[in-house]
């Protein structure tokens, strides 16, 4: 069983009360087991519908995950004054727009807009292995042996549903990890995920287009079908795999049947100005890998989708660590500016949260084989608009970027600020396998700081 709540903190979802289900009788009796009366909990659930119905900052949140590990010394958090074995001897620094802050020079671009953004120098936790690490950041718990936690996206899908034709949880271009799945979850809350690397020619969403031969009347016949054998099955059982699969179909035939929605899956459209701000070249010149893929998150931000996580590089480079970023890092740059001011001159940065995180830093001494090795202890994050202070640092490393210097930012509480910015409060419940209720997040609290 998950901590007891301290009298009187305890909030429960509204959801779970509406329904007169077997699953609330059981709620009701473990809330009264830790000293709550069914009145006491009704009491709760209308304090909780008050607490939602204040207007979250951030309407939507893109997550850009550089997997493998991002090198904070080479990218957010340089030390230009520590030994030649720590800094290496390849990047310069630059200034930034925010007075006294500098990053790696290759990251130029997003030197210029870091007064738009909170830039974390002091993301800290324990795990060395990426599946770990990953787990940690995308759940906001440290892993166990007994249960896979939902990741955030799918946590936002379950808390705030879809909203028009668009799933509410998208992967661009694929689902990078295990761990930005739906864990103890339903699989209905589980990411859509494009299949297809937009920067790539001939770029289409698998599944959104109907086959060769099937037209508007035939697919509304095979809808129909469709319905009456659910129906037939749904009176057999009641099994989460069917109503994963409904989910999936009606999701299907709502992107299907709607032209905006399938529009927001592609970068037609788009004038030349813009596809230049992201890097994309209109003519024979090079065009960025990340340019594409940030566009379509932006436009699924428009359609309404709620949550996109963007994976991009392969950043875990044990060896030759600068021949393996001097491509990657520049290319992200590029595409990653463009997208905070393709937002902001839109006016959605204010209601779209960008995130950039990766599962751990890499080590500050380079090793023997010119590489960096895994890294937890301290780490670079960045996050930007929807309700996040513009043009600071928050928390900062030793002079090694060996250790949390100051304001050491856990994840639990990066998952808690996250939650609130978008209208979730990350104490709240939800119901594992075997009708146990689980914290969204256990301990941690919401950062004032990063707040603006």
């Amino acid at each position: 069983m998950p901590k007891s709540p301290a009298p009187g903190t305890w909030y429960a979802d509204p959801s779970h009360f509406n329904r007169q289900s077997r699953r609330d009788f059981l709620y009701a009796g473990w809330a009264g087991g830790v000293g709550l009366t069914l009145g006491q909990l009704l009491q709760s659930q209308s304090l909780a519908a008050e607490k939602h119905e204040a207007q979250p900052k951030a309407k939507s949140v893109i997550q850009i995950y550089l997997s493998g590990g991002f090198a904070h010394m080479d990218s957010f958090d340089p030390k230009p004054d520590s030994p030649v074995e720590y800094r290496g001897n390849i990047l310069g620094t630059v200034e930034t727009s925010i007075p006294g802050v500098r990053f790696s020079s290759h990251m130029a671009n997003t030197a210029k807009v870091a007064d738009k953004m909170t830039v974390v120098r002091s993301m800290t936790h324990s795990d060395v292995d990426h599946g770990r690490g990953q787990h940690s950041m995308f759940t906001g718990y440290r892993p166990s042996p007994a249960l896979v936690y939902p990741s955030m996206g799918s946590v936002i899908s379950n808390k705030l549903g879809q909203r028009g034709a668009v799933p509410p949880y998208v992967c661009v271009p694929t689902q990078g990890s295990e761990f930005f799945g739906s864990g103890y979850l339903s699989n209905a809350f589980g990411p859509f995920a494009l299949g297809a690397d937009p920067s790539r020619r001939g770029f289409q969403v698998r599944d959104l287009n109907m086959a060769p031969g099937i037209d508007d009347a035939r697919f509304d016949n095979r809808k129909g079908w469709k319905e009456l054998v659910d129906d037939h099955f749904h009176r057999q059982a009641n099994d989460d795999s069917l109503a994963t699969m409904n989910s999936f179909y009606q999701r299907a035939y709502d992107m299907l049947s709607s032209p905006e929605a399938k529009a927001a899956f592609s970068l037609e459209g788009e004038d030349e100005a813009t596809k230049e701000l992201y890097g994309i070249s209109g003519g024979g010149g090079r065009s960025t890998s990340t340019g594409p893929r940030f566009m379509i998150a932006r436009r699924l931000v428009e359609a309404g989708v709620r949550c996109i996580t963007v994976t991009y590089g392969a950043w875990d480079t044990h060896s030759f660590h600068y021949r393996g970023i001097e491509t990657a890092m520049p290319d992200f740059d590029r595409g990653f500016s463009g997208l905070i001011q393709d937002l902001d001159q839109r006016g959605m940065l204010d209601s779209t949260l960008v995130l950039v995180t990766s599962e751990f830093g890499r080590t500050p001494k380079i090793n023997a084989g010119g590489g960096r090795d895994h890294w937890p202890r301290v780490f670079s994050i960045v996050m930007a608009g929807g309700g996040i202070k513009r043009g600071q640092t928050f928390g900062e490393s030793d002079r090694l970027a060996a250790e949390p210097a100051d304001q050491p930012l856990s994840v639990e509480d990066y998952t808690h600020t996250v939650y609130h910015l978008l209208g979730i409060d990350g104490g709240d419940y939800l119901m594992s396998p075997g009708d146990r209720p689980q914290r969204i997040v256990v301990d941690g609290k919401v950062v004032s700081g990063l707040i603006g």
